[in-house]
């Protein structure tokens, strides 16, 4: 296959980017995207250039590194399909392909298609975990928990925290990302004891960070490589507005008290 590779290359965070046009004539159906990569960096070493820098880990969909924008769409053109398990055959020989990097105010760029995501780790700091001491196993079944709210949890729990929900979204929301996260816990027995407070701090750093506001265009769940819902994202609002009020009622009666 012959493709032809729109790049986008940025030296250093504030130095001016641009896109810059690479020809492979040895792309095989069986490459993966970033192998294909690999093949394009190889190359341009041997020229003496400089490589193009890219994320990258596991190269299984399970890391969440593996961040590219390719022709407009988050991960590229495959639903349900992180970049590193996207392959060459769904492109057609004579191809041309637009690579950038996520585009969001709280994803500042490292380097060519390399991002801070950093902030979505401060968003879990603020409370994605759980204080109850868990201790070794427990017997399967000891804990009873419905179906329809293991099933939901384990669904929320496959967020690998890629941020295709924030490259996607018009506003640079991180809510699918955070309402995963705080349902998965949040569904389950253990995650109980900070249920709400997990919720409000989780929402305010996601603020603090300087992602957008949701407004449910659902470009979040098309992105997704999980096939995570918005339905969480509604799930989120209810607990926050559940702990707000409370916070407000607590507040009322201390004032009148």
């Amino acid at each position: 296959m012959k493709i032809t590779l729109h790049v986008w290359r940025q030296p250093t965070p504030t130095a001016a980017g641009k896109l810059v046009t690479y020809k492979l004539d040895d792309v095989t159906p069986d490459m993966s995207f970033l192998e294909m990569f690999d093949v394009l960096n190889e190359t341009l070493v041997e020229q003496g250039q400089e490589p193009v820098a890219f994320s990258h880990d596991c190269r299984e969909g399970i890391c969440g590194s593996c961040n590219m924008m390719i022709n407009g769409a988050a991960h590229g053109p495959m639903k349900g399909t992180a970049t590193c398990q996207l392959h060459m055959r769904s492109f057609k020989d004579g191809d041309e392909i637009v690579v950038e990097p996520w585009r969001a105010r709280a994803f500042p760029i490292v380097k060519d298609l390399v991002v801070d995501r950093s902030a979505l780790d401060r968003i879990i700091q603020a409370g994605g975990y759980i204080s109850a001491n868990t201790g070794g196993a427990r017997d399967a079944n000891e804990i009873l928990i419905a179906k329809p709210d293991a099933d939901a949890a384990m669904d929320a729990a496959a967020c690998i925290g890629c941020g295709a929900c924030v490259a996607a979204c018009p506003n640079a929301s991180a809510s699918l990302f955070t309402a995963a996260k705080v349902s998965h816990l949040g569904l389950l027995p253990q995650g109980q004891p900070e249920r709400y407070r997990r919720v409000v701090e989780m929402v305010e750093q996601m603020d603090l960070e300087g992602f957008g506001h949701c407004t449910l265009y659902g470009e979040c769940q098309e992105a997704c490589p999980k096939l995570i819902s918005i339905d969480t994202i509604s799930r989120m609002n209810r607990d926050y507005i559940r702990a707000s009020l409370a916070s407000n009622q607590a507040a009322a009666a201390e004032y009148a008290g």
